[in-house]
């Protein structure tokens, strides 16, 4: 995987193309798949990697997306704005979802 990407579309682009092509929607316990019709809850999916992503004008515009892989074998991408975790989800999925730097 890339360390870093010009753009948001660009990076989704190329992680499709390495296998990531679910599309994942928040849940209150999770993640889902419509598509797939699935749900899997935060302790049966793994954070890959993330990648963050700022709106050249707005503010409102920015993004994190994260590369996941659920413990079933499925491979996907979430995209979420910077201020959305906290207010729906559960305490373990925020706790999944939280970004840390590596030193």
């Amino acid at each position: 995987m890339e360390n870093s990407y010009n753009s948001l579309s660009v990076a989704v682009e190329d992680l499709q193309k390495k296998g990531y092509t679910e599309d994942f929607n928040l849940v209150e316990e999770g993640i889902e798949s419509k598509s797939l019709k699935k749900e899997w809850k935060a302790g049966e999916l793994d954070v890959v990697k993330f990648y963050r992503f700022e709106g050249m004008s707005n503010p409102a515009d920015n993004s994190i997306l994260y590369v996941i892989e659920t413990q079933d074998g499925n491979k996907g991408l979430l995209v979420d704005n910077y201020s959305a975790k906290s207010d729906y989800l559960s305490p373990e999925m925020v706790k999944k979802l939280n970004i840390t730097h590596e030193k």
